[in-house]
């Protein structure tokens, strides 16, 4: 059976769109913390620093994301969306619906760990 691809298509771009909104709206956490000891304590600009690394390890990890979508969405263009990359045997649909930038079946993922 043929996967659905305008179903996956639509999957990925609201995904990246999602992401986009997301990296916009978290610009502010991942700016440069101020070294103004006098306005932020030193441990109140160490919670800072330590919020500012988780939030650029979050947008690091929304930008790898857009770049599996836009690999996704350039299979889907080429027809081999849906395929795995390893033994070339369909994805299972539930799997491309719960996880649309897979790469491979499960029993070859199985086989990696």
């Amino acid at each position: 059976m043929e996967p659905d691809l305008t179903l996956y298509e639509n999957l990925l771009e609201k995904k990246r769109e999602e992401i986009l909104d997301s990296l916009e709206v978290s610009k502010e956490s991942v700016k440069p913390v101020t070294l103004d000891q006098a306005s932020v304590g030193r441990l109140s600009r160490m919670d800072a620093m330590q919020a500012q690394a988780m939030a650029m390890a979050i947008e690091q990890r929304r930008k790898d994301e857009l770049i599996r979508i836009g690999s996704a969405l350039k299979r889907i263009e080429a027809g081999e969306y849906g395929e795995c990359i390893k033994c070339e045997e369909p994805i299972a649909p539930k799997r491309l619906e719960l996880i649309p930038t897979i790469l491979t079946c499960i029993e070859c993922a199985e086989k990696k760990g």
